[in-house]
């Protein structure tokens, strides 16, 4: 049995978003929801977003169209009031009370369209002795417990990018709310505010940890657990040229697998002895400094083993098993993560390449295109009064 294939550009097509820009959490979590069908309109400020980099290269601005607008200008709120009466969903990224001092709140939205799911992300959420204060990701990750996981015992913790906070605890958080909300949205008639906070997403993401940590399977110090780096065969091992594998031998079929390609399956040190698995990891340690990471990758080729090369960022688009997935992909001569999760009816792609601040696109324009076209398979479209069916 085959899926037919709908004609659009993914799950969301039909969905219109209003994007206040920012830097960030906000943006990835349009990006997102453009990559799976929406039509997301990016509201600049002049003089654009203010992100170091020509966005021309910003790819989580791709698959939108951008448009400029003065929000201390006269007219200039009333603008996103109009784009916001016709759109599904609102995001906006800005301190707690800016967007409402601004007069782009939630309740001026929401008079003009109650079924808006209002969308707001911020680093320690709507309210909150913190809430008024400026923060970055490290910072909310810290205060969850998240960041202190990470690194080696008697040294600083290690900072992961911006990743864990910014976009596991923010981003995904927001897109998971948002979409619940627009469902809500559909069912009943009336839209809601989504309050995604950093440190509540991040908060989020340990709650497995914290269940071991209360049935005493997780000691609350770095490197003493089994997946933090302190179990000899979880982590990571330098090769003899300065390079690095991860093994993720946890499984006693996959350690046992590990040890033999490894060269280790009488002389290492018993798995199941804590005490011992500071020898047990100076063992292992030793055989990976005899070879390079790429004879190690073949070693491990094609095995059980659990063990993979350590690569940078311009080497994973070109591992074998990544390159065959299109995980990655080229757009306008730039190579990207390619959109995911992957649909079987409603396929999505990179559409466009970065909407930059001069793209062009008018505000009026769009409110014109919202107001006469866009998707519509399902007739009457329950989020829009105002637009007839097959309009």
């Amino acid at each position: 049995m085959t899926t037919a294939t709908t004609p659009s550009h993914g799950p969301l097509t039909g969905v219109r978003v209003v994007e206040l820009a920012g830097i960030g959490p906000g943006p990835f979590a349009a990006m997102l929801l453009a990559d799976l069908g929406a039509d997301v309109v990016r509201v600049d400020r002049p003089g654009g977003p203010g992100l170091a980099v020509d966005p021309a290269y910003d790819i989580t601005h791709r698959n939108k169209r951008a448009v400029t607008v003065d929000l201390k200008a006269p007219g200039g709120p009333a603008r996103v009031l109009d784009l916001a009466a016709r759109a599904d969903v609102l995001i906006e990224g800005h301190r707690p009370g800016v967007a409402e001092r601004l007069g782009i709140g939630p309740e001026p939205c929401h008079t003009r369209n109650p079924r808006l799911v209002y969308g707001r992300m911020t680093g320690w959420g709507q309210d909150g002795p913190l809430a008024p204060r400026a923060g970055h990701d490290i910072g909310y990750i810290a205060v969850t417990g998240a960041l202190g996981l990470i690194g080696a015992p008697g040294t600083p913790p290690a900072v992961p990018a911006n990743l864990l906070g910014d976009y596991a605890g923010g981003s995904l958080y927001l897109v998971v709310g948002v979409l619940a909300a627009l469902h809500h949205a559909r069912a009943t008639g009336t839209g809601q505010v989504v309050d995604a906070a950093i440190v509540d997403g991040t908060a989020h993401l340990t709650a497995m940890i914290h269940g071991m940590l209360a049935a005493g399977a997780w000691q609350d110090r770095r490197g003493a657990n089994l997946l933090d780096g302190g179990c000899p065969f979880y982590g990571t091992y330098e090769t003899s040229d300065g390079r690095y594998m991860a093994v993720g031998a946890l499984e006693q079929r996959f350690y046992e697998e590990f040890t033999t390609l490894l060269g280790l399956p009488d002389q290492a040190p018993a798995r199941d002895d804590p005490a011992r698995w500071d020898d047990l990891r100076a063992a292992v340690a030793a055989r990976f400094r005899t070879r390079t990471r790429d004879e190690w990758t073949a070693v491990f080729a094609d095995s059980d083993a659990c063990v993979a090369p350590v690569l940078g960022l311009r080497e994973a688009p070109h591992h074998p098993h990544l390159a065959a997935r299109a995980t990655f992909t080229d757009h306008g001569g730039l190579t990207q993560p390619a959109p995911a999760p992957r649909f079987s009816a409603t396929p999505t792609a990179v559409r466009t390449g970065p909407a930059g601040p001069d793209a062009g696109t008018d505000a009026e324009a769009v409110i014109r295109a919202w107001d006469t076209s866009g998707p519509d398979t399902s007739g009457p479209h329950p989020t829009h009064p105002h637009r007839k069916a097959g309009q």
